[in-house]
């Protein structure tokens, strides 16, 4: 029985969703910058811990059961009461299983992975409500937010009771010394809650999207190579992690893994997200409060 899928991450085509993306950063651009320009200045830095999840060829159906742990550090300058830009150092863990998913073919393909992402990112932030530090009726706010980040990830799958990592062994048949790189990019996107404790310190709460320039993460894009050629250029391992594919009634009897047969899909690129809740300290002056706004002891 011929196999094939049909991989979808977003009901929105990838050139569709690349322009939203790019309407919402440049709408959070300018609608800050309009910002009427009021309140405190000053740097704010603290940390954050949450998790993170994966979205792309090994996870089409938006299966939030396997969590990574993810944490970072923040700094970030408040220009006014509406406007911030934020710099952060952040880690993740993300992973898929095939064997999670609702899809028969899927199953049938039987690939898994776990990556380590190390990233920093840059992103402008704009409040929907004028937040003050200290202020008595301005001490909290949601807000949204847009950038970009640089990413490192390493997809590694577990074989015989070990971790191996996949991007050396060219799973789909690259050559030798043209792996994709594992160094990449994306646009950061999302929304978050800030709240004061103090005049110092505050909570935030946010959720954000990263759409990647790279299709690699979970090391799965194209097509199988051929799987005889791959055992002589690149050895046993590659060959057997390249097609891990499984017998599935009704689907198939044995291996899938052929020349040219879909492995992965090209379309639409991967992304992850990561939640988080994070504490900071504020760094700024304390500034003679205007009219009703009285700094909280």
């Amino acid at each position: 029985m011929p196999f094939y899928c049909n991989f979808q991450l977003f009901p929105l085509d990838d050139q569709k969703r690349k322009k939203t993306v790019k309407k919402l950063l440049i709408v959070t651009l300018l609608v800050g910058i309009s910002a009427f320009a009021t309140a405190q200045k000053g740097w704010e830095a603290g940390g954050w811990l949450g998790a993170s999840w994966y979205f792309g060829d090994l996870n089409t159906n938006y299966n939030l059961s396997m969590p990574g742990l993810a944490g970072g550090i923040i700094g970030r300058y408040n220009f006014n009461n509406r406007l911030a830009m934020k710099f952060s150092g952040n880690m993740g863990m993300v992973m898929a299983d095939d064997a999670l998913s609702n899809n028969s073919f899927e199953r049938a393909r039987n690939l898994s992975f776990r990556s380590r992402i190390i990233e920093g990112a840059a992103q402008l932030e704009f409040n929907f409500m004028p937040y003050t530090h200290g202020s008595r009726e301005e001490f909290f706010t949601p807000y949204l937010f847009g950038g970009l980040n640089v990413f490192h990830f390493n997809p590694e799958a577990e074989y015989q009771g070990e971790w191996v990592e996949l991007r050396p062994l060219g799973t789909e048949g690259q050559f030798k010394g043209e792996e994709y790189f594992s160094v990449s990019a994306g646009l950061v996107y999302g929304f978050g809650f800030k709240i004061d404790l103090s005049y110092e310190w505050s909570i935030n709460i946010e959720l954000g999207a990263r759409t990647l320039f790279t299709d690699y993460i979970d090391d799965v894009s194209g097509s199988y190579p051929d799987i005889s050629t791959l055992r002589r250029s690149r050895g046993e391992l590659a060959a057997a992690l390249s097609d891990r594919s499984i017998p599935v009634p009704g689907v198939n009897e044995g291996k899938i893994g052929e020349a040219g047969r879909q492995r992965g899909s090209t379309n639409i690129n991967d992304s992850y997200v990561m939640l988080g809740v994070g504490i900071v300290y504020y760094f700024g002056d304390l500034r003679c409060p205007g009219y009703g706004k009285r700094r909280r002891l």
